[in-house]
């Protein structure tokens, strides 16, 4: 993928430490893996929504928007579109195959490589501007907040008891 989230069963945060957990009692996974990232890209598509980064903070109005309405990254739906999961016995990862996805979720700088200049239409069809570089402020989608934590945590709490009924909450 062009840019993604991976959670793995492994590492130092507190959810990868509690689903190593889990592998180490029931081996193979898969099947929380797989919740865990239809659960990451449901959220990711809803920050196309809300237009909140993961932090909680707003993501800055593009000049699009701000112009013409409608929300920031989302004028034709393809970056949002193509947010897809994928998992194995021991990951969960979403994210997107589009080439300009990463530089949307870090922001960075846009500049010529074959060219002296980047030409870019202006709003409204007012013609053409071209310019040296383009800034992309950073408008992460991809990440977790503080709700999706709480919400995989109980997606492995649950996984577990449905796999040994014995153990409690």
């Amino acid at each position: 993928m062009a840019a993604s989230h991976q959670i793995r069963a492994q590492g130092a945060s507190a959810i990868e430490a509690q689903l190593f957990g889990l592998v180490q009692a029931f081996g193979d996974i898969s099947p929380l893996m797989g919740d865990i990232a239809l659960y990451g890209e449901s959220s990711t598509i809803e920050r196309f929504e809300t237009e909140i980064a993961p932090d909680g903070s707003r993501w800055s109005q593009s000049i699009r928007a701000r112009t013409e309405g409608g929300k920031t990254l989302t004028d034709n739906a393809i970056l949002k579109n193509s947010i897809t999961p994928e998992s194995g016995s021991d990951y969960a990862a979403w994210g997107s195959n589009i080439i300009y996805a990463g530089i949307h979720n870090n922001g960075g700088t846009i500049r010529a490589k074959n060219a002296k200049h980047l030409s870019f239409g202006l709003p409204g069809g007012l013609g053409f501007r071209k310019v040296e570089a383009v800034d992309i402020p950073q408008r992460e989608f991809l990440g977790l907040s503080s709700e999706d934590n709480v919400e995989i945590i109980a997606l492995a709490e649950d996984y577990a008891i449905a796999v040994a009924p014995g153990i409690e909450r």
